[in-house]
């Protein structure tokens, strides 16, 4: 049998596996099991994990994200595609001719990734927008060493804290745009989510409070004083409770819009600062 020929074989061993197993995108994860695995003991224990339910990408060591291919470590927040809604508005408005108007020039744009995990956010703003000021904080010491990795490679800085408290006083009333992907599922929703997040994702990256909506109160309250005048905050939501996040940032006296992408299934609530 030829090389070709067992590695088909393999694949669609590994396909039949996965399938059997409940992955809906079967074939496309053994291939980029073997492709990233060479030894046969390896690919086997990479198997068995993803059948009990570990994420594909915590078993790779990175995840695809906005074209990007970003670091991850097991037990760190597997960056979602609905996020990229985020990066995109966020690029969006760094790129406006209006956002530009407000910056003098003499100074590259400040970018924050709030609640970084893998820094996912930042690294793919960075990606599109060259010359950013950019930084990134969590209070998770896995998802900061992981960021590093990947917002070090756009020549950021990483920060570790909780939300604010971890960003360097120098960039305070600097900060062009703030990207937030903050945990945002209610408590008694856990329960249901998948396995794959339940299990393997800390729960301090996902559990935002008795609405979800606790860490978009605590980021609004203080959001105004680290943005520069003009500056925006964005917020990834859910459709659901887009509205009452719109509500927390008009009550934080941002003028609020909310932008919703179906085909990315994401929702993202903007906030401008007083100028």
């Amino acid at each position: 049998m030829s090389a070709t020929e067992l590695h088909v074989e393999s694949l669609l061993g590994i396909a039949e596996q996965l399938r059997s197993a409940g992955c809906v995108f079967a074939e496309e994860e053994a291939q980029l099991l073997l492709a990233a695995m060479s030894d046969p003991a390896q690919i086997a224990s990479a198997v068995r994990k993803r059948i009990a339910g570990y994420p594909l990408e915590h078993i790779l060591g990175w995840a695809e994200f906005c074209g990007l291919q970003v670091e991850l470590d097991a037990g760190v927040f597997v960056p979602r595609r609905r996020t990229g809604l985020l990066v995109n508005e966020a690029a969006s408005l760094l790129s406006a001719d209006r956002m530009r108007e407000c910056l003098d020039g003499s100074e590259p744009a400040v970018v924050v990734d709030l609640c970084c995990g893998s820094g996912a956010v930042g690294a793919a703003i960075a990606s599109r927008i060259a010359g950013l000021e950019l930084h990134a904080a969590d209070i998770d010491p896995a998802a900061v060493a992981c960021a590093r990795r990947n917002i070090g490679r756009a020549e950021g800085d990483v920060h570790q804290g909780d939300l604010f408290e971890a960003l360097p006083p120098t960039i305070k009333g600097r900060i062009s745009v703030l990207a937030v992907n903050a945990p945002y599922v209610p408590t008694s929703s856990i329960d249901s989510m998948p396995h794959e997040a339940r299990e393997h994702e800390p729960l301090w990256s996902l559990d935002g409070g008795a609405d979800g909506l606790d860490f978009h109160r605590r980021v609004a309250a203080e959001a105004n004083e680290w943005l520069r005048p003009g500056g925006n905050l964005l917020i990834e939501t859910s459709e659901r409770q887009a509205a009452r996040t719109s509500s927390i940032l008009a009550h934080a006296g941002f003028a609020v819009r909310t932008v919703r992408s179906e085909e990315l299934d994401g929702t993202v609530v903007v906030g401008r600062a007083r100028s």
